[in-house]
């Protein structure tokens, strides 16, 4: 490892520690790290949305290929910024409102075909059969009803009705720890990863 490669990882490694400080407590190192990283991650984003974005899209379109049509999301861009004045934050508004219905319509779509549409495909797309694929297509679609009757609150959830919402409740349960443990393993696998790193350097420094 060359002496300009040990310098850079030896920066992360001094900023790993000052993160994993706050283990004990906030402190002044641990501040630093993070608006280091909030700092460095806004200057990186804003350079490259200039540069994938801004150049491409806005400068380019109007200035060499003479697509005037484009001033007018341009404008409503700049009027953005107009949230950070006390006297001119209303003519953000009209951005806001063009933003947000241009996404709601389509991103409304999107969310039917892949929240909805694609759910109910992938449920329903395994036939029943006397088989551990039938099964298990069986179970899914037993789960999925049960938690859609839990969540169907126009009736009282007694008798029949109460059992199938209980069970919906399990397979709620179940999805909310399934998930949370899917969480944990990979913040714990990024951990691993790190101590990995640190354990490279000290080779690499020290020798081992």
């Amino acid at each position: 490892m060359t002496t300009s490669q040990l310098l850079l990882n030896g920066i992360a490694v001094f900023l790993t520690f000052c993160i994993f400080s706050f283990l004990y407590k906030d402190n002044p190192f641990y501040k630093f790290a993070e608006r280091l990283v909030a700092g460095v991650a806004t200057g990186y984003w804003t350079v490259l949305l200039f540069h994938t974005n801004f150049r491409d899209k806005v400068w380019d379109t109007i200035v060499i290929n003479h697509q005037f049509i484009y001033i007018i999301p341009a404008l409503l861009g700049i009027a953005m910024w107009t949230r950070f004045s006390k006297n001119y934050s209303w003519i953000s508004r009209y951005s806001i409102a063009f933003y947000i219905g241009i996404s709601s319509g389509a991103g409304i779509p999107l969310i039917f075909y892949a929240g909805i549409f694609k759910q109910l495909q992938g449920t329903i797309s395994t036939p029943l059969a006397f088989s551990w694929a039938g099964l298990n297509a069986f179970l899914i679609i037993v789960a999925v009803l049960a938690a859609l009757v839990y969540f169907f609150f126009s009736a009282a959830h007694k008798g029949t009705m109460g059992t199938v919402s209980r069970i919906g409740i399990y397979v709620v349960m179940i999805g909310f720890g399934a998930g949370f443990g899917l969480t944990v393993m990979g913040r714990v696998a990024l951990l691993v990863q790190r101590i990995i790193f640190l354990k490279g350097y000290a080779i690499a420094l020290f020798g081992g």
